[in-house]
Formats: structure tokens, C-alpha cells, sequence
């Protein structure tokens, strides 16, 4: 049997990415784990995002649509940051894995996060 395949998967996080709109609704501290432990050890911030808008196009399956709208999504930065809540937002130099035990959770780590700007009424 072949070990180690899973290492070689990768996740198309611009196809993922593209079409869809993302919004914060929560930052907090992410913090090392050790044992299952929380640590004192600030790895930088946990932005959580709800994806507002989906236009992604999926392969079809049977005839079935199907959308991520309002699905949630943790973005880690190894920085320092304070972005509002209800901020469109773009992560930038983004390394996306696919996990669990249907495969069917994502686990985001980004450089940095861009706050979208809106234009300023007139």
C-alpha cells in the first residue's frame, strides 16, 4: 500500500477564491497549540469570514447546484491586525488545505489580509 499520497494533493485556492466575497464576522488572537494545550505563544490573528456572494461555477453532478454562500472560513495571518467586522476582505498569498474526514473542511493560512475599500459617497 502507498503511503504519504495525501502530500501530493494540492487545493486550487484562486479557482476556490474566484467569484466569491468575503466578509468578516469575528478576529481574535490565533495562539499556538501544543498537546492540545493552548499556549502563550501569539501566532498572529484568526480572522473568521462568512463568503456573502458565490459565483463561483462548479462542476455539475448529477444536475445538483450547488453554493458556499454564508459558509464560514478561517483566515490565520502571522500578523498583528485589527480589521473591522463586516469588512470585505482578500487574503493574499493564500496556502489553503483540505481536511477532515470528509474531506469537506479547509484550513486557510494567508501572508497578509486586504481590507476592500469602499468608494466614498458623493
Amino acid at each position: 500500500m502507498l503511503k504519504r499520497l495525501a502530500e501530493f494533493r494540492t487545493f486550487d485556492w484562486e479557482r476556490f477564491a474566484d467569484g466569491k466575497t468575503f466578509v468578516t464576522s469575528g478576529v481574535r488572537p490565533w495562539f499556538e497549540f501544543r498537546d492540545g494545550h493552548r499556549t502563550d505563544n501569539r501566532l498572529g490573528t484568526s480572522v473568521e469570514v462568512v463568503i456573502l456572494h458565490d459565483h463561483t461555477k462548479y462542476r455539475d453532478r448529477d444536475g445538483e447546484r450547488v453554493s458556499n454562500r454564508f459558509e464560514k472560513l478561517v483566515f490565520k495571518v502571522p500578523l498583528v491586525i485589527d480589521i473591522p467586522v463586516d469588512a470585505q476582505v482578500v487574503p493574499v498569498d493564500v496556502v489553503a488545505t483540505v481536511y477532515g474526514e470528509f474531506q469537506n473542511q479547509l484550513a486557510v493560512k494567508c501572508a497578509r489580509i486586504d481590507e476592500v475599500k469602499k468608494p466614498a459617497a458623493s
